[in-house]
């Protein structure tokens, strides 16, 4: 259990975020040109060498005799693209890292990246949702990891956690970093436990960390939202909807009131003065963003795997994604029709979209946008880890399996032309679907070759009784495809395998 304070490099406290934004200096010049931060431009590169590199959790690892204390690995990019070399290996019982793993920690549950420190490389931020923090069960924190030109390194790593904790809150639930301030050298951290949503700033290329301390917390203990969609937050994604070269935060989770289980996202603009709420949104817990019709404004992709409204047209829990397209001044719409108007629902029925929409599928459980086939407009990949494989009744042992599905992007938005799905039992593919597999439990495009086309990672946290396995498929000219897939685990990176549930947290 942890009793010590952190000595946390931050220079402004935890900020409320309410409908009135965050004081800042303002010498920021104006609205840049539409898409300045666009999600597509997100980085994951600890080493600056100009290729992505790629980080994923296990937080139900053993390590050192403690169950569900947990890890994440990193893989770094190179020309010929990803491989289970060069990599590395974090616990809380690696060097330098902030302190110790304890059965239950669920180190790894939430991963994040962003530039923190203003320094050039991506730092990792790694949420550590049931630490204990003593005498408080189950408060939760998380771990930051400096990028350097030798990579992701545990010296003098910083430990983050609530001003105040509370038990079972779960503090590093979800994580994003972005730019959604002007005037700030690097990224700013939104955090989020199990009902409130923080946000950190960092003081810019600390000349030694651990010097400061953590700064005077504020909080805010119900997530602004429109009456009647207050939530419960289980993601976060951000992208820039409205065009005036901030980053905006989409909180996405599901409801707390009166529609409780129902998805909704609340959605944060950046501004001059910091991040101010502007509307609830219809659609979640998963989000991700990216620039689908190629306009340069972000649009936002929602899942909602269970409980979709009548008016989406999706199956009882068969699962519903749903697309709001980015525009000046306004972010997330749908066209031009206005803030609040229902988005543009895709479900497995949508004509032209691989397979039947049926109970229990979970399709959008996890999403992922960006461009698979280098035509500048973003696809999207959708996870639904509950998918049966073969016919209806066929086999018992292939329920709940699992797969993934890419729709393209195009001018006039996403479309089902070209839309491709696949799964255990596909092509080239390698593996057997088993029940409780929960391949596509996370879905993440990835170019780790720096040759503009996004190949797939599609994880099945609950391979191997709950090992954890991840997939890759290549990008071809075409777009994504099973030609050349492989896969590995915890162990082809030199880490434990037993009930890791590796890949059920891969950074966006």
């Amino acid at each position: 259990m942890r009793t010590y304070r952190s000595a946390a490099v931050l220079a402004a406290s935890i900020l409320l975020l309410t409908g009135a934004a965050i004081a800042a200096p303002s010498a920021y010049a104006g609205p840049s040109a539409p898409g300045a931060v666009r999600a597509h431009d997100r980085n994951t590169d600890f080493n600056g060498d100009g290729y992505e590199d790629v980080l994923i959790g296990a937080p139900g690892a053993t390590i050192g005799s403690k169950w569900g204390a947990g890890f994440v690995t990193v893989q770094y990019g190179s020309r010929s693209g990803l491989g289970t070399s060069p990599s590395a290996v974090f616990s809380q019982n690696t060097a330098g890292v902030r302190g110790a793993a304890e059965a239950g920690d669920a180190f790894g549950q939430s991963v994040a990246t962003g530039d923190l420190n203003g320094d050039g490389y991506d730092d990792a931020i790694i949420g550590v949702p049931g630490e204990d923090i003593e005498p408080v069960a189950d408060a939760g924190g998380a771990v930051v990891l400096w990028g350097s030109p030798q990579g992701l390194t545990g010296t003098d790593s910083d430990w983050l956690q609530a001003d105040e904790p509370s038990a079972s809150a779960g503090f590093g639930s979800a994580l994003a970093a972005a730019h959604f301030s002007p005037d700030i050298p690097g990224d700013e951290l939104a955090v989020t436990d199990r009902s409130d949503l923080m946000l950190l700033r960092y003081d810019p290329a600390p000349t030694k960390k651990d010097t400061a301390p953590l700064a005077p917390a504020q909080r805010e203990s119900v997530i602004p939202a429109e009456p009647g969609h207050e939530i419960d937050p289980k993601s976060l994604t951000t992208g820039d909807y409205d065009g005036n070269g901030l980053a905006d935060l989409m909180v996405s989770g599901t409801a707390a009131g009166p529609n409780h289980g129902e998805g909704w996202s609340a959605y944060f603009s950046g501004q001059v003065q910091g991040l101010r709420f502007e509307r609830s949104l219809r659609g979640g817990p998963a989000v991700a963003s990216g620039d689908i019709n190629g306009d340069g404004y972000d649009d936002l992709v929602t899942g909602t795997p269970r409980r979709p409204d009548a008016t989406s047209g999706g199956a009882l829990d068969g699962g519903v994604v749903g697309v709001y397209y980015g525009s000046a001044g306004d972010g997330p719409v749908v066209g031009a029709a206005g803030p609040g108007t229902e988005p543009v629902w895709w479900t497995q029925d949508s004509p032209g979209v691989p397979g039947v929409s049926e109970e229990g599928d979970r399709w959008g459980s996890d999403l992922s946008v960006a461009d698979t086939d280098g035509d500048g407009y973003a696809d999207v990949a959708v996870g639904a880890p509950l998918e049966d494989v073969g016919a209806p009744g066929s086999d018992p042992s292939r329920l709940d399996t699992g797969a993934v599905w890419v729709l393209r992007g195009a001018a006039g938005g996403l479309t089902a032309a070209g839309a491709r799905s696949w799964d255990q039992d596909s092509a080239d593919v390698p593996g057997v679907p088993e029940t409780g597999d929960q391949w596509g439990g996370q879905v993440r495009l990835i170019d780790p070759d720096g040759d503009g086309r996004f190949g797939l990672l599609a994880a099945a946290p609950g391979e191997d009784m709950s090992n954890g396995v991840v997939w890759v498929l290549p990008a071809g000219r075409g777009g994504v495809t099973a030609t050349g897939s492989w896969t590995f685990d915890g162990g082809s990176l030199g880490a434990p395998r037993t009930e890791a549930r590796f890949g059920e947290a891969v950074d966006e």
